[in-house]
């Protein structure tokens, strides 16, 4: 489980509040309704808290879901997942625009907040839950991603192979309500685990001036 960097009395209630929900609130599927022309894509990069920012700053970008998939149970709890007592690894979930931003641009911002090179963890956590992947949804989304990680294998400066797989979507299951915009209800929060994993740290090393943060 993900430690958590409590800040003050405030924090520490906070916290309580999260273990005590975490046991309780069960996450649900993902609504399949979409309005026509949208699409849907869907990445592991580890903390779902921090692959949202990078992804909701984008033009054409509708939502940034936090979830689950890649397991077969039904509807998990992030306590069951974050105690691998799933297959699951945390996820977000993007709708966006293709004719205001490609899939080959959502690429290449995951491509740059996540450590390609690790398997089942990243950064300080680790476990299954936080390995990465691209989970495509049709035959185009899949040609393009392995089109991506063909294209950073070739064209990386740091060490070690892409380890990244380029899976089939399955379900995708809505992560707890205080997950959602984790980084905007609690930023203090947020920006002292950030830190304290050591992700900045890495991504710059990794990807240089195009690391995201």
């Amino acid at each position: 489980m993900r430690p958590y960097m409590i800040v003050g009395v405030a924090g520490l209630a906070l916290g309580a509040l999260l273990v005590g929900r975490s046991e309780h609130v069960t996450a649900a599927p993902s609504p399949a309704a979409m309005r026509p022309g949208l699409a849907r894509a869907t990445f592991a990069g580890g903390c779902f808290w921090c692959m949202e920012p990078p992804f909701e700053k984008l033009a054409g970008v509708i939502s940034v879901t936090s979830g689950y998939t890649g397991g077969p149970e039904k509807n998990p709890t992030y306590e069951q997942v974050s105690n691998h007592r799933t297959g699951h690894t945390e996820a977000v979930e993007i709708v966006f625009d293709p004719k205001v931003v490609t899939y080959e641009r959502l690429l290449e911002v995951f491509w740059h907040n996540i450590d390609p090179t690790t398997d089942d963890r990243q950064f300080c956590d680790a476990g299954r839950q936080y390995r990465t992947g691209i989970f495509v949804h049709d035959a185009d989304q899949k040609r393009v991603a392995e089109e991506s990680k063909r294209k950073v294998q070739a064209t990386k400066t740091f060490a070690g192979p892409v380890l990244t797989p380029v899976e089939t979507a399955g379900p995708f299951y809505v992560a707890e309500d205080y997950h959602q915009d984790f980084y905007k209800k609690s930023p203090v929060r947020y920006y002292s685990y950030r830190a304290g994993c050591g992700r900045d740290a890495r991504l710059k090393a990794l990807w240089g001036d195009a690391a995201g943060h």
